[in-house]
């Protein structure tokens, strides 16, 4: 089961890695609900298929190679710019500012970075409407792995690569359990946010509150 996590457990990390989709904003935004819409429709336009069925190919992919993305990539060698694009031309301005979380991001000692699935600018648009650009130092997406998406471990490499992370000095904080695996084998310190907590041995600590969390940790 997750750990109850003390100060103690993070003397070690210079690196505070954050997911971005329903974990520095919370799941009932509902944003995703936009983006699979326009996965859907893409897939539709794109392999010329009924609705149905690129619901069906959407979440098969998901499941089979990590994201959408990368299973149109693999199986269709769809050019992964103009679906980025498309599929994130969503509206973020009923997200709302979360002062309290942006101070506790910003107290975090050493570097802060963000690291999604989706692409950079998709997700500057959501820390800024969140209130969160100036708590972090660098942004990376999905392009920054070379459109390799995690949970692979690949992903990970290329982007602590580029941001000079030293893994087993870092945390990761992400609301999909399977997107910790990596990490955890790597010897980060593993946070789970989420409503629910996910019992797995590549999980250290779970929090339905990040702010508070956080702010917990100084």
């Amino acid at each position: 089961m997750p750990e109850r996590a003390t100060p103690a457990d993070f003397t070690r990390v210079e690196t505070w890695v954050f997911d971005l989709d329903n974990t520095l904003y919370p799941p009932a935004a509902r944003l995703f609900d936009q983006i699979e819409a326009r996965m859907t429709a893409y897939v539709m336009a794109t392999l010329g298929v009924a609705r149905d069925e690129a619901d069906r190919l959407r979440a098969d992919y998901w499941r089979l190679y990590g994201t959408t993305l990368a299973g149109l990539m693999h199986e269709h060698g769809v050019d992964p710019v103009p679906y980025l694009e498309d599929v994130h031309d969503i509206a973020v301005d009923h997200l709302a500012p979360d002062p309290a979380l942006a101070r506790a991001i910003g107290a975090l000692p050493g570097q802060r970075v963000v690291y999604t699935n989706g692409s950079a600018p998709y997700a500057r648009r959501v820390l800024d409407a969140r209130g969160l650009s100036g708590a972090f130092d660098a942004v990376f997406g999905v392009e920054h792995a070379g459109f390799r998406p995690k949970p692979d471990r690949r992903a990970f490499e290329t982007v602590f690569a580029a941001g000079g992370i030293d893994a087993a000095r870092a945390a990761m904080f992400e609301d999909d359990p399977r997107n910790l695996a990596a990490p955890h084998a790597m010897g980060m310190r593993t946070v789970h946010v989420a409503a629910v907590p996910e019992p797995a041995p590549h999980i250290h600590h779970h929090t339905d509150d990040l702010a508070g969390f956080l702010a917990r940790l100084r």
